[in-house]
């Protein structure tokens, strides 16, 4: 993937296939805009931040990022 010029926007990114696109975009250099509000499997509101967790991994390997809760 050649990244340059271009940016990833991914919708749950805190999970499943969104986290799985997410990583590799951001991975490559990427600007990736990433979205995970942390409900529940049922809907129901959690504390927990799933995207937060992706954040971190994105910084590890030195990605460019912009994602969030």
């Amino acid at each position: 993937m050649n990244p340059e010029g271009k940016a990833g926007i991914v919708t749950g990114a805190g999970r499943g296939i969104g986290r799985a696109g997410a990583l590799p975009m951001a991975k490559e250099g990427a600007p990736v805009v990433g979205n995970d509000p942390g409900v529940g499997r049922n809907g129901a509101e959690t504390e927990r931040r799933p995207a937060d967790e992706v954040v971190a991994q994105v910084e590890v390997t030195g990605g460019n990022r912009a994602i969030g809760p």
